[in-house]
């Protein structure tokens, strides 16, 4: 048996080495570092994309051409198991009942809604039959079906969670279906017949009469943008007397109020004073702390419910993916809504994945495009820039958004104020709080933000488009 001596072996080690060991002489040697390292920092195109503009006094008002609105929102419903049931309020969504709002009238109207079931390939209505119907779709998908010029069907429209159709049957009772309604998945659809609600508006009291106004209100002159029409006469020959207008304005302009994200940067004076060599300890703390509040800055900008682009398309700008994954096809019927000047779609990471893994079925390469010095892809000439505050569903479902941006376009443009106290960078400013009694020092960290839509057609959002899919 062997035993083995380490200090021994140590000594023989140390007999044999003719230099300097590496371990000994590093403590000599002044170590290179790098600033410290972030992984949450991203690309943020969004803030890099948009114009932004000086909002003095903290608040933006979009005023804007008087338009018509006659409604065509979302509907949202409550689920009890299998059950479900479309809340009263939200029947106000439908446009000839938008501004109806006797609570008990309303309760009675959704408890005449009947749910039905439906599968892949069922047809729900058929064109040229008697509209007696109205659908309220509470899960699932559905195609709109017309026919083309030659009689071949055509897909007109997609319809999917929230939508509805055949609201006209309350106001007309010999209307016929101009179009085919076919489920694409199961669908779970809310239905409402005539019968039901000739029985219901007979004990309605001003149900039928809010109706009637509502047909009347909407019978005005209007341009193809459903804003207040302006005569004009082009091509006459002779004398003719000229039609008379002026431009109506919208006496309810939305204003905008800057948002903030704020935080409280602490450092301890021990460390402000002398560990500041080689690298400035609190800038680098300030460094950090502003690359999270312009992360959180474009998050807000995204989601947040109040200004949050993908809350303030306009509801006709919202489209639905013909058949799951993004398809070229769909990024085409963006391009269609946002056609005046389209600037960027703006897409989670595994989204613009998805869609190349589409083209490339297709036998589609789309080539890249410089963007700011780096290669990005693109669609008809219109650069496709990854967002990952672009929510992604549980269900593996996120949505693609396609803007025009800039006030001289009527576009998307971002809202901030420069000229802040204590102004550390545009729109951002770091204030001196003080040193407490354990001598830590704090900065209040504050950022200025909000974003704006100056005309709806700046903006379209193709919503629930798949990630993951089984071929």
């Amino acid at each position: 048996m062997t035993v083995t001596d380490p200090i021994g072996s140590i000594v023989d080690e140390v007999a044999q080495r003719t230099s300097l060991d590496t371990a000994a002489a590093r403590n000599l040697a002044t170590t290179t570092k790098s600033v410290p390292q972030m992984q949450g920092i991203t690309s943020r195109w969004l803030l890099r994309m948009l114009e932004w503009v000086q909002a003095d006094g903290g608040v933006f008002r979009v005023n804007r051409r008087l338009s018509y609105t006659v409604g065509d929102g979302r509907v949202e419903f409550v689920t009890t198991g299998t059950q479900v049931r479309v809340i009263a309020r939200e029947l106000g969504e439908l446009h000839l009942l938008r501004g109806f709002d006797d609570e008990p009238v309303l309760r009675a109207l959704a408890d005449r809604f009947v749910q039905r079931e439906f599968a892949p390939g069922d047809v729900l209505v058929e064109a040229g039959s008697v509209a007696d119907e109205t659908f309220l779709v509470a899960h699932g998908k559905l195609n709109k079906i017309g026919s083309g010029k030659y009689g071949t069907e055509t897909i007109i429209g997609v319809m999917a969670d929230g939508d509805h159709f055949g609201d006209g049957m309350l106001a007309d009772a010999s209307g016929e279906w101009p179009y085919t309604v076919k489920a694409v998945t199961p669908c779970t659809v809310l239905s409402l017949s005539r019968q039901a609600f000739e029985e219901m508006n007979g004990n309605a009291g001003g149900l039928r009469a809010h109706i009637q106004h509502r047909l009347a209100s909407t019978d005005r002159p209007q341009n193809a943008a459903g804003e207040a029409a302006v005569d004009v006469a082009s091509g006459l020959d002779g004398e003719y007397e000229l039609p008379r207008a002026f431009v109506d304005y919208d006496t309810s302009p939305r204003e905008y109020e800057l948002s903030v994200a704020q935080t409280v940067l602490r450092v301890h004076s021990r460390v402000s004073d002398l560990y500041n060599k080689p690298m400035n300890q609190t800038e680098q703390q300030l460094r950090l702390t502003i690359e999270e509040l312009r992360e959180r800055q474009e998050h807000e900008l995204v989601n947040n419910p109040d200004f949050g682009l993908l809350h303030n398309a306009d509801l006709p700008n919202r489209l639905h993916a013909r058949t799951g994954p993004p398809t070229p096809d769909d990024f085409d019927e963006l391009l269609s809504v946002v056609w005046k000047d389209p600037g960027f779609f703006l897409a989670h990471p595994r989204t613009i994945a998805a869609f190349g893994r589409e083209c490339s079925k297709r036998g589609i390469y789309p080539q890249a495009i410089d963007m700011m010095g780096h290669q990005v892809p693109a669609w008809r000439g219109i650069p496709v820039l990854p967002c990952n505050k672009i929510p992604m569903s549980a269900a593996r479902t996120s949505s693609v958004l396609l803007m025009r941006t800039g006030m001289e376009n009527q576009g998307v443009v971002g809202l901030h104020q420069t000229g802040l106290p204590d102004e550390y960078q545009p729109g951002l400013n770091v204030r001196f709080m003080g040193i407490d009694e354990r001598a830590v020092i704090s900065y209040l960290v504050s950022a200025y933000y909000s974003a704006a839509v100056m005309v709806p057609d700046a903006l379209a959002i193709l919503e629930n488009v798949e990630i993951a899919r089984e071929d």
